[in-house]
């Protein structure tokens, strides 16, 4: 299989965790015989140190020629601590999204049971936690409408949705739960916000199309303790833009790390995939950052490519280094190794057809070893 990739390395670390995706993707090419062409292109605020573009047109015209994105991170403290910049890394992002269409933000929450302890809830809270979170991405209160009045003392943000926006992310959910356990929540607020109040009209009119997929309703406030008193419930979880943003990061401290977590986003143009983490400035340039969210990004797109029995022995490499405490900064302050030699171990882990890795330090790059 040929496929053109369009690499957006972004901000901070994201060069560094790319780059082992890129590394464990090369190695998956050569064992299946598929052929991957990585094309460098430029969005956050990289670009706008170089081009003065968040999102510059050649790079939209990059990822619209190409199969699928994989994307590092964005931001940089210059635009975070100036709430009155005008130009913004993230603008750069929700731009592609809208010019590619990308209106699903699929995120998978499941546990390793060997970084279980790092989660803060107790072990019996854990047990059989593994939902994905459908978060619509184009609409909602992040792109409509806003306003600043003249003195500065009044500020409006609109949250508008059309029947449609709903009814496209709804049906990949549904979809999606026909192939888990068949179970489908609702995140919104139809007790006070009228958006919510159509968005549970509609998810309730697609129900009948999808009559093997319960569905049950449950207001945001709650689900944000759910998630915390009782993960395990969970299945398929579906909710609009802000929403989404907040309960899926709140989900993924379950797993004990956000550096562990990847996501796509898909629609009608190439579909994009990234860790859920942010740029992470602090750890640029260190080798100390955790590439897993990145390389499970990319098994992530292999699903997308159709090419499944790749993906799944990504996941498994990634299993064997987290299981045998080949870690990151993050998840062992103490024995951790580099983001690089992670990289390495994953990489190796592939081309040995899941045999057991080397180990020795010099490969390892371990920062301690007791």
């Amino acid at each position: 299989m040929d496929k053109k990739i369009a690499v957006i390395n972004g901000d901070g670390v994201g060069p560094e965790v790319t780059a082992q995706s890129i590394k464990v993707l090369n190695a998956i090419a050569a064992k299946f015989g598929h052929q991957f062409l990585f094309v460098d292109a430029l969005m956050g605020a990289d670009a706008i140190d170089k081009t003065g573009n968040p999102l510059p047109d050649e790079t939209i015209a990059i990822c619209k020629q190409s199969d699928a994105i994989l994307f590092g991170a964005i931001g940089h403290p210059k635009y975070d601590n100036d709430p009155s910049a005008k130009v913004r890394p993230e603008q750069g992002l929700l731009k592609l999204r809208k010019e590619l269409e990308l209106f699903t933000n699929i995120r998978p929450i499941n546990m390793y049971d060997s970084l279980a302890h790092l989660s803060p809830l107790k072990t019996k809270q854990l047990e059989g936690v593994d939902f994905i979170i459908f978060r619509e991405l184009t609409g909602g209160i992040y792109f409509g409408k806003r306003s600043l009045s003249e003195d500065q003392t009044y500020a409006t943000d609109e949250c508008a949705y059309h029947t449609y926006e709903i009814e496209r992310v709804a049906h990949l959910a549904f979809q999606y739960a026909q192939t888990r356990r068949k179970k489908l929540t609702l995140i919104d607020k139809a007790n006070v916000l009228e958006t919510s109040r159509l968005w549970r009209k509609v998810v309730q009119s697609l129900a009948s199309k999808y009559p093997d997929v319960s569905v049950d309703y449950m207001f945001v406030d709650n689900a944000a303790m759910q998630v915390i008193i009782n993960p395990a419930q969970f299945d398929v979880v579906l909710t609009e833009n802000m929403f989404g943003d907040i309960i899926s990061d709140e989900a993924s401290v379950l797993t004990g790390s956000i550096g562990l977590l990847p996501s796509a986003s898909v629609g009608n143009g190439a579909a994009l995939f990234e860790p859920i983490h942010g740029s992470y400035p602090q750890a640029t340039g260190k080798d100390i950052a955790n590439p897993v969210g990145s390389v499970l990004s990319a098994a992530m797109m292999l699903d997308h490519f159709g090419l499944n029995e790749e993906a799944n022995l990504v996941r498994e490499a990634v299993n064997w280094t987290l299981t045998h405490s080949f870690v990151s900064k993050d998840i062992d302050p103490i024995n951790s190794y580099g983001t690089s030699a992670i990289g390495d171990l994953i990489e190796d882990y592939i081309k040995r057809n899941g045999k057991q890795a080397a180990t020795n330090n010099s490969a390892l790059n371990a920062s301690t070893i007791i």
